[in-house]
């Protein structure tokens, strides 16, 4: 079995600046930590996510991935960026267009204000990224799918990748939730534009750590449903869906009972999915490779020499 995880980040607080780690996740997660606890599998491969630096430092995590990439095995890497900020937004993009493992661009919208995507600065900034070739990551909150299914109504062109089925209610292993009506709702009317793929990550964290198979199945079939077998990818959303309730033969468990590292989590939702396609008859190798493959483009990428020219690289030349 062969592996593209299309969901990794590594962070490390000593090199770059977050403003939003604490409690566990408060400590490098990077090459040395995920060499610990490998995936089964005969190859692995990964697509780096940026792990939501201050916007000062999206370039310096591009360059310390890129130092890492051929040992980690990152085959590209989706890069932080803010697309609502006019002239600095294209000279940013054109900049990110000097490093080929770049393959796409995530500006978090989930804790942005709601509408934002559907500015016309925003989309601005998105027939950029689309002009690039590149995908545009979407972390969203489940509230927030109505808007960027209006702006893929608006760049038709602009490939994007849903993380995490859009970050719905799972509620826990013990209390599950079932998938809301509206949430199956923004999720099929998003599924109808063709550029639009989907992962299969980070339920895991919306449930805390506490999650089964059996209580998050509902919501893979929803989106298979939706988006069809061909735009589903898989990521481990690694290390961000790692963090929970201590895992029975952990020796480091936390005295208090406080949510800390699973170090089977990453195996154990690779597992719980592809049992889930078996069990469906889904192709497996399509889900864990292929299309991750082809949201990415991953078979397109542009040797070292060339960069990807945008608005200002035509304008004067670069």
């Amino acid at each position: 079995m062969r592996v593209l995880d299309s969901h990794l980040h590594v962070w490390d607080p000593e090199l770059l600046t977050y403003t939003w780690l604490d409690g566990p996740y408060d400590r490098r997660f990077a090459e040395a930590e995920l060499e610990r606890d490998p995936l089964v599998a005969e190859r692995v491969e990964c697509v780096f996510v940026q792990a939501e630096t201050i916007s000062d430092d999206f370039l310096g995590e591009v360059r310390w991935v890129e130092s890492l990439a051929e040992r980690r095995g990152v085959v590209g890497i989706v890069a932080g960026a803010q697309l609502h900020r006019g002239i600095d937004t294209a000279t940013h993009l054109e900049e990110l267009g000097t490093h080929p493992l770049v393959v796409g661009v995530r500006h978090n919208l989930q804790g942005d204000q709601d509408g934002l995507a559907m500015s016309s600065a925003f989309v601005t900034g998105a027939r950029e990224v689309a002009t690039r070739g590149w995908s545009f990551d979407v972390c969203v909150r489940a509230d927030q799918l109505p808007d960027i299914a209006r702006l893929a109504g608006a760049i038709p062109e602009l490939r994007m990748v849903l993380d995490h089925l859009g970050k719905p209610d799972v509620g826990t292993a013990d209390a599950p939730l079932a998938p809301t009506v509206e949430w199956v709702r923004d999720i099929e009317e998003l599924a109808k534009h063709p550029e639009v793929f989907c992962k299969l990550s980070g339920l895991p964290a919306e449930a805390g750590g506490r999650w089964s198979r059996e209580q998050l199945t509902p919501f893979l079939d929803a989106v298979a449903d939706a988006f069809g077998v061909e735009r589903l990818l898989w990521g481990s959303d690694w290390p961000v869906s790692a963090i929970g309730p201590a895992e029975d033969d952990d020796p480091h468990a936390p005295d208090d009972g406080s949510a800390t590292y699973q170090a089977t989590a990453r195996q154990r939702w690779l597992d719980a999915v592809v049992a889930w396609a078996d069990e469906r008859g889904h192709d497996v190798d399509a889900l864990l490779w292929g299309n991750a493959r082809r949201a990415y483009r991953l078979d397109d990428q542009r040797p070292a020499d060339t960069v990807r020219r945008g608005f200002l690289g035509r304008l004067f030349g670069k």
